[in-house]
């Protein structure tokens, strides 16, 4: 039950890790939990934007650590975490947003392709989660919020040209579902939300050419591609006390693409 008076979706005292925070759906998620509250750490490989991002959000009275990030690696994940403990004393909330795009034909795809994207967007899910969730398991109350796609497979669309991008999307569904049963016990929620056309750097190219908007628009009910905020709202509910009889669940954020 929501204590009366108090402020939904309130993340004050709470600190949260987003990765892949540099642009997009992470820096807007970021901001957003910030703004909600939370002291956030950014990850992400490019130093210069994040660093931009915490000067933002420390000018706004907000408290934010920059953190070098690979998710690739245990060192840099380990590193990182132990920082936001270190400077905030705890870690609640984790997004695990970190991902990789990239265009290739599955009969010329070569497994370096596929190997980049599966360790980028699914194993980099598994190492990052598996080391917040045992500081998480510390104070018996977390959430671990992992960033799908409607690429995720099982929902009636397919994607020619981004085989590995789906498979790692689909295995982010599968290991969510997993988590949430084997970390209820601890106190730690996990959930998953699958956006579909959203403005980032990595939908850029395909927004900005006509041909490929008048194949996808017409398929989405709203008729618009989405804004990486609206996904952000989704993340902060998820993050909250408000949340605390939700998890296993993937929240698809589409414009109502699935169901057209």
């Amino acid at each position: 039950m929501i204590e009366r008076g108090k402020f939904m979706f309130d993340l004050t005292g709470k600190v949260a890790l987003v990765t892949g925070a540099s642009s997009g759906i992470g820096r807007s998620i970021a901001q957003t939990l910030s703004h909600q509250g939370a002291k956030v750490a950014v990850a992400a490989r490019r130093m210069e934007k994040l660093d931009e991002l915490v000067s933002q959000l420390k000018a706004d009275g907000k408290e934010a650590l920059a953190l070098k990030m690979d998710v690739t690696s245990k060192n840099d994940i380990s590193t990182g975490i132990a920082q936001t403990v270190a400077t905030f004393g705890r870690l609640d909330i984790l997004v695990n947003n970190a991902g990789v795009a990239e265009f290739a034909a599955f009969l010329d795809m070569t497994e370096e392709q596929w190997d980049k994207t599966l360790d980028t967007n699914l194993k980099g899910y598994f190492l990052v989660a598996q080391a917040a969730a045992r500081e998480m398991a510390k104070n018996k109350w977390g959430r671990i919020v992992n960033i799908a796609s409607v690429a995720m497979g099982g929902v009636g669309i397919g994607f020619p040209m981004i085989a590995h991008y789906c498979a790692s999307k689909g295995g982010v569904v599968a290991f969510t579902e997993a988590l949430a049963d084997e970390l209820a016990p601890m106190g730690i929620l996990v959930n998953c939300i699958a956006p579909g056309l959203i403005e980032s750097e990595m939908t850029q190219s395909m927004i900005s050419d006509p041909q490929q908007m008048q194949t996808f628009l017409p398929k989405i009910p709203l008729k618009r591609v989405g804004k990486p905020e609206e996904i952000a709202a989704a993340a902060v509910f998820l993050s909250s006390d408000e949340a605390s009889y939700t998890t296993g669940a993937t929240l698809v954020i589409d414009g109502g693409w699935l169901a057209s």
